[in-house]
């Protein structure tokens, strides 16, 4: 590997609280030589470095170390060791010391007056500030080393000034007028904030780690003869490996022996079982019905589907949307604003009033009111939530780009073949010209397709079957046209194509009939030019695809098929689709083309459907490429959406997802943004309790990540 050559490395952050962190750790990342890109997320604590080969891992831990935070190489972006610290002992602790505190503020609403002493109120507040409100000190003191700021320096600026005033006052001689339970109050719900808020990001991850848990540790394999219980990691491609009644298949193959139904719902989201018998394709992670199967191992370890399956998942959890840069703009100057204005509300109260305690009890509300934890979640966790649902109904976004551009999607072209029909034409007429026999021109056209895997191929030589074919000699491809090859016996040259080839051979056509299907045409060049036969194919619609159809259009989508077909089969097809619009004789070159000519100059959101190798340039070209994973591997590492069942159903669920997705975002940001432009400047005009702002702050996020969850409840219409 040269030292350019990109690597792509996975960091597990410690210690990050809010969006200004965030920044903080990508602008440590982004400064080392050689690093890309630096992505990372809240929601997960994760950081995704793009950077060239020769940049070592110790080289990145030490630049996040530098910047006041802890990182490791991240084995398990799902599942964290939690510590002392994320568990619920600290807030359970924090509210028994506190509680004292605040009983005699609650026996006044009451009409009983009584006190605490002093000293009693120092020795409960001390240990909730300096033991149990460490972490903010810490956190803090690393932001202002790196020069910068975060939630936890708010936090440990606003509880330090309320305790130092309560200390001054109370070696003073004062005993009852102090703010102990501020400090200690402030500090024990931001730590239940954090508690709720660390319980509900792990719901957002769910869907991977249900999608981990799929995986099954061993497998009956056969050796010699001999069955054979072994750890996955084991097993070798080729294996034959015994899935018997009710288990969960283990690795990805090859049906030898066996007949059953296999439930894929969480893989694919298909919710009915499917049929499996010998040559079909299983995945590991499906549970077998009720027949015993025998499989040859196709793929293991990182290149089995739900291997590649989390991976995406975890890709689009951790990428950032479009949307996410107004938010760092925003952070990356949130916390010197916030101090800004807390002196300025000291500075104009004290010298407004003189009552400097009144003033420095309003900036201490202005500190611990601002959450700029609620901007640093409010994006990441839609995605995880909205992304983790997706998998579930067999929908993989591979980026939030692509969730996000998904959301203002106005049009949607379909390839025809293998998308919106089954792929699978069976040649249904081969009409001979001038009496030719019909058998032998079957046969001649077979020769001609021997050996292509072309769908209009499979259907001449699957109708030909049992039958001798001819030998053929200099067999060619004309691309987007047809194929020609030599036939020695009888010394003729053959050509075998669409109308568009017959004219470029000089050839002049009868008007096939606008029946539907698509239409080809046999013909020789040698020793004169003329047609044979017409040879008409259909293909089977896909049972769910004028429903489909019918839902985009109710969502506001046009939609548009590009086929190859001649216009008026195009037509056909459309009519019984409820197409919107149609592109006929289109060449595998051309769709590119013509998905740049739909996007009109970016006025539209075009999303591209396909399946084959052939789909794959414009895949790429569209705003958002959704590929069949019934199709090839080229078309799903090109596109940004994989629909794991070859369901157009799944088109307009992706579409509707999406939508739900970015308004929850756009909620929370508002909500986020809201909060903190309307608190802080009643804050600043002395209308909070610092208590009361502590709670809200801590509420804040909590509410962010909850709204964002409500996502997991979204179900296909």
């Amino acid at each position: 590997m040269s030292s350019l050559d990109p690597k792509q490395w996975t960091l597990a952050i410690e210690g990050m609280t809010c969006a200004s962190c965030v920044g903080r750790v990508e602008r440590a990342l982004l400064k080392l030589p050689g690093v890309e890109a630096a992505s990372i997320n809240l929601a997960t604590e994760t950081a995704t470095v793009q950077a060239q080969a020769d940049v070592a891992l110790p080289q990145l831990l030490a630049a996040v170390s530098k910047a006041g935070y802890q990182a490791r190489l991240d084995e398990d972006s799902v599942v964290r060791k939690q510590d002392w610290q994320a568990s619920g002992w600290p807030v359970l602790i924090a509210a028994l010391l506190s509680a004292p505190l605040v009983l005699p503020m609650l026996g006044m609403l009451a009409g009983v007056h009584w006190m605490i002493d002093g000293w009693w109120q120092l020795a409960l507040a001390t240990p909730v500030q300096f033991w149990l409100g460490a972490r903010f000190y810490k956190a803090g003191w690393s932001a202002l080393r790196a020069g910068s700021g975060n939630m936890d320096l708010l936090v440990a600026l606003g509880t330090s000034a309320a305790f130092g005033l309560s200390l001054y006052l109370l070696l003073g001689g004062e005993h009852h007028s102090l703010y102990f339970e501020s400090a200690a109050v402030v500090i024990t719900l931001v730590l239940l904030g954090k508690w709720l808020e660390a319980r509900a990001k792990r719901q957002t991850t769910e869907a991977i780690r249900a999608l981990k848990s799929l995986r099954p540790e061993t497998a009956r394999v056969l050796r010699d003869g001999q069955e054979q219980t072994l750890p996955i990691s084991k097993l070798r491609l080729g294996d034959e490996v015994l899935v018997r009644p009710g288990e969960r298949i283990p690795v990805d193959g090859l049906v030898l022996e066996g007949d059953s139904q296999v439930d894929e719902s969480l893989i694919t989201g298909e919710s009915l079982p499917v049929a499996k018998h010998a040559q079909s394709r299983v995945v590991g992670g499906a549970i077998n019905g009720e027949g015993q199967l025998l499989l040859r191992t196709t793929a293991l370890g990182a290149e089995s589907t739900l291997s590649r399956i989390v991976r995406l998942v975890e890709s689009a959890q951790a990428a950032k949307a479009p949307i996410q840069r107004l938010v760092d703009r925003v952070s990356a100057i949130f916390v010197p604003v916030v101090i800004a204005l807390a002196l300025l509300a000291l500075v104009g109260w004290g010298l407004a009033t003189g009552d400097w305690q009144q003033a420095l009890l309003n900036a201490v509300a202005v500190l611990v009111i601002a959450c700029p934890c609620a901007l640093g979640l409010a994006t990441p966790t839609a995605i995880m939530a909205g992304t983790g649902v997706a998998a579930r109904h067999g929908i993989l976004i591979k980026d939030a780009e692509a969730l996000e551009l998904a959301a203002h999607l106005d049009t949607v072209a379909f390839d025809k073949t293998g998308t919106l029909t089954v792929g699978h034409p069976a040649l249904l007429a081969l009409e001979p010209v001038a009496g030719e026999d019909r058998e032998q021109l079957l046969r001649w056209a077979a020769a001609l397709q021997a050996g292509s895997e072309h769908p209009l191929a499979r259907a001449v030589l699957d109708a030909a079957q049992g039958q001798a074919l001819p030998a053929t000699r200099n067999l060619r491809a004309v691309p987007g046209r047809g194929v020609a090859a030599d036939l020695p016996e009888q010394d003729l040259t053959l050509h075998l194509g669409s109308a568009r080839y017959m004219a470029e051979l000089g050839l002049t056509l009868d008007a096939a009939p606008a029946d539907g299907a698509t239409h080809s045409w046999l013909a020789t060049t040698s020793p004169q030019a003329r047609l044979l036969a017409r040879l008409a194919f259909a293909d089977t619609l896909k049972p769910g695809a004028a429903a489909a159809l019918a839902h985009l259009k109710s969502q506001g989508v046009h939609t548009v098929m590009l086929s190859g077909d001649n216009q008026a089969a195009a037509e056909a097809v459309a009519a019984q689709l409820g197409l919107q619009e149609v592109r006929a004789e289109v060449l595998p070159e051309d769709k590119a083309r013509i998905v740049a000519e739909l996007k009109a100059g970016g006025s539209r959101r075009v999303a591209m459907v396909g399946d084959g190798i052939n789909d794959a340039p414009a895949l790429a070209a569209a705003d958002v490429g959704m590929a069949m994973a019934t199709g090839t591997d080229v078309a799903m590492q090109v596109a940004g959406i994989t629909l794991m069942r070859g369901d157009p159903a799944l088109v307009p669920q992706a579409i509707a997802l999406s939508r739900a997705t970015v308004r929850k975002i756009h909620q929370n940001l508002f909500w986020a943004f809201a909060y903190n432009v309307v608190g802080i400047p009643l804050a600043a005009f002395g209308l909070l309790n610092p208590v009361i702002a502590g709670g809200a702050m801590a509420l804040s996020s909590v509410c962010v990540v909850s709204n964002a969850l409500l996502l997991k409840r979204w179900k296909p219409a």
